[in-house]
């Protein structure tokens, strides 16, 4: 079955069933006449338990171990319920925050933000966990395109330098080293819109979406 077929059938958007197919969570078959992706029932079994374990809050890399058998389903929840005590606690702070600064506050302009600022970082060195709005997360899954990318074109720059190089030393046809360097653009160029269109994906796919499903 196709793509759209599969998002109908698991409720997961397209975008996402393509990130699990990057992460290695699911190797859908190919039809031999055409090469397109042909999803079968048992891909969307694979699907229904990533989106059952992506509900519970189930990382990414644990539901990989358990589809390798490095990591038991026991484990793995065990694992997600100490983490669900400990986000309890974190939730429970941060109401009596909440709370403080709704009793403390009669208006906006009357917060006094240094006093509570204080408090939530005693809290945290304490190991409480409140809201990371820099999301670090996401910033370290952009870097690794990104770096990829600046390797790729890094190299066919320095590949390009060498070719001139030699070319002084050995003249080549004219021809031949526009060819060569033309190909050489056209991957960097290449490398470019893949790292753009990877981001967009990151920004637009599992980590979004995963909140819907």
């Amino acid at each position: 079955m196709k793509i759209n077929q599969v998002e109908e059938l698991t409720g997961i958007p397209k975008k996402n069933i393509r990130f699990y197919e990057d992460q290695k969570l699911l190797s859908p078959g190919r039809n031999p006449a055409n090469g397109y992706r042909e999803y079968s029932m048992e891909d969307v079994a694979v699907l229904e338990k990533i989106r059952l374990f992506r509900k519970l809050g189930i990382p990414i890399e644990a539901i990989r171990q358990m589809q390798a058998g490095d990591l038991s389903l026991e484990d793995c929840l065990y694992r997600r319920l100490h983490g669900l005590r400990e986000e309890r606690q974190s939730l429970q702070q941060t109401e009596a925050v909440c709370r403080r600064v709704l009793e403390e506050s009669p208006a906006y302009d009357s917060i006094d933000t240094a006093f509570f600022l204080g408090e939530i970082e005693t809290l945290e060195k304490g190991g409480a966990q409140f809201m990371d709005i820099e999301k670090k997360d996401r910033q370290q899954s952009i870097l690794v395109p990104v770096i990829a990318a600046a390797v790729t074109i890094l190299f066919a720059a320095g590949f390009m330098l060498l070719i001139l190089y030699l070319n002084t030393l050995d003249p080549a046809p004219k021809g031949v080293v526009i060819f060569v360097g033309l190909v050489l653009l056209a991957v960097c160029v290449g490398v470019i819109f893949a790292c753009i269109e990877r981001i967009r994906e990151i920004k637009g796919g599992e980590w979004d979406e995963a909140r819907h499903y």
